[in-house]
């Protein structure tokens, strides 16, 4: 399919049939969720595959009993993990720095390379930190002080930080999504879900968090609620 079709073609599947999916297909779905754009790479996700039937009907409780969670042939679920950001940093410094021996300039190696490992020696530890909100007070006060002369990014509370992990993850399962449709496969994404149980579930450690649990399948008939509504373009569009 053309990208156009493939969007076209992907709908939230509300009731799949019972009939398995590819697990290694759905799996490359997932390879490719990780090459999705996301904050300064800083890639603080990680993908849960559940294909374990018991597995599935736990969650499926734990999704509210849904229909797309009770029929879902297998589930992906989209993980933040903030708690990462030292050790993500550490490896995006490494790399960076790599790239920069082998594809810059010897004159302007040294400069460059002192520059990534500030961004990711530095900064990014200092804007992920968190501390009952305290931190996040603190990062706000300054940027409020540099803001005065020039341009800089002001959302970088605490809450700030925690979104800016949350959208990235959302750009991966929306890229995991497309890739189903591609395909041929049906995905639902569901935030209606107690996370306390899915984390209990999965055995996640206190600083990750669901971002959203995605269902799979391939839809029924009447799997999918109708036709697509979608709010009048010009009502949305603006041209500047």
């Amino acid at each position: 399919m053309t990208l156009e079709e493939i969007i076209n073609y992907r709908r939230s599947v509300r009731h799949y049939k019972n009939q398995p999916i590819d697990v290694e297909k759905v799996k490359h779905c997932i390879q490719l969720a990780t090459l999705a754009p996301n904050s300064s790479n800083m890639q603080l996700w990680e993908f849960y595959h559940i294909t374990n039937p018991e597995m599935l009907k736990k969650l499926a409780i734990a999704c509210l009993g849904q229909e797309s969670a009770t029929t879902a042939q297998q589930m992906v679920v989209f993980v933040t993990r903030q708690d990462l950001y030292r050790k993500r940093a550490k490896k995006m410094m490494a790399l960076e720095t790599q790239n920069v021996l082998e594809n810059s300039p010897k004159l302007k190696q040294e400069k460059r390379s002192k520059s990534w490992k500030m961004y990711y020696g530095r900064i990014m530890p200092f804007l992920y930190f968190r501390f009952f909100g305290i931190f996040g007070f603190i990062r706000k006060i300054i940027v409020n002080i540099v803001g005065l002369f020039r341009p800089i990014v002001y959302q970088v509370s605490e809450n700030d930080m925690r979104v800016v992990v949350h959208k990235s993850c959302a750009l991966a399962a929306q890229t995991f999504m497309l890739a189903m449709a591609n395909e041929k496969y049906d995905t639902c994404p569901m935030e209606g879900f107690d996370s306390r149980k899915v984390k209990s579930i999965l055995k996640l450690p206190f600083g990750a968090e669901i971002n959203m649990v995605v269902s799979c399948g391939i839809r029924q008939e009447n799997g999918v609620w109708g036709e697509r509504m979608r709010i009048p373009f010009d009502e949305v569009y603006r041209k500047i």
